[in-house]
């Protein structure tokens, strides 16, 4: 099945801890099974925590490689290739519907594991086309919804706009222990986010510093939630959200993973 004429549904996934790749768990079902039940996505668009620099950017090359951008993993995480072909023409179509901004077509970067720790779980096949864009760090909240508001008429064309991060990620106060109770801080900003979603209240969402102690604990730099904004940038005015998974991992990592659109129409 393509994408068609259908619009694709938008995503945010919390990725978690790169051992996610090796394992099949209630996290990795729930990415495969979102990429079973839609239409095959003509491209797919990743904004992900990973690529966190000065100045806007878009992977423009023919074959992106796969960047281990990490430390201190099994030698098998390593031994990790997505193979996904780019997709230069949609990287200056991105630059286009971002003008008058600057938006630097790189050659250098690929993918990273923000995106192909997910996408080798949605997609496995490594077959359909990916292009990464870049968080410019010295913009503000606002900049990074506004550009996901830009970017609305991708789906439309049957492209998949992905964010890779994590709404709570405090890696310092992590546990890395698979028992490990969340604290409330996480749970109380998570809860949060789960409803201003749920009710398509985007101001507070992306206003998140003004949201108290819990928002200060569970985002204490911006990288993993700012590709969320994309997403509900992205997001059309009768659309619903809907959670496709959630939890808190290793006590402060938010595994929330949220759907903009319907699956099920998309599909139909």
């Amino acid at each position: 099945m393509s994408a068609g004429n259908a619009i694709m549904p938008a995503l945010f996934v919390g990725h978690g801890n790169p051992l996610n790749v090796l394992v099949r768990n209630a996290y990795t079902e729930a990415w495969h099974q979102f990429g079973q039940h839609i239409p095959r996505p003509n491209a797919i668009l990743v904004i992900s925590a990973h690529w966190y620099t000065r100045g806007t950017a878009v992977t423009a090359m023919a074959q992106p490689p796969t960047l281990h951008d990490f430390g201190g993993f099994p030698q098998a995480l390593f031994d990790i290739q997505y193979p996904a072909p780019g997709a230069p023409a949609l990287a200056g179509q991105i630059r286009d519907l971002l003008a008058p901004l600057e938006v630097r077509l790189d050659l250098d970067w690929g993918l990273d594991h923000g995106a192909w720790s997910v996408l080798v779980h949605m997609f496995p096949d490594a077959d359909v086309p990916v292009v990464q864009l870049a968080l410019d760090a010295t913009q503000p909240a606002r900049f990074h919804y506004e550009l996901g508001r830009h970017l609305r008429p991708l789906r439309e064309q049957g492209v998949l706009i992905l964010g890779s991060g994590n709404v709570v990620h405090n890696l310092r106060r992590a546990h890395w222990d698979e028992h490990a109770m969340p604290y409330d801080w996480a749970v109380d900003f998570n809860q949060q986010v789960r409803d201003l979603l749920l009710r398509g209240e985007h101001a507070p969402l992306v206003g998140y510093e003004d949201l108290g102690e819990a928002a200060t604990l569970s985002v204490p730099t911006p990288e993993h939630y700012l590709p969320l904004l994309y997403v509900i940038g992205a997001q059309g005015a009768e659309e619903r959200a809907s959670i496709l998974i959630d939890d808190i991992d290793m006590g402060s990592i938010g595994m929330l993973s949220v759907v903009i659109g319907s699956i099920n129409a998309a599909a139909g």
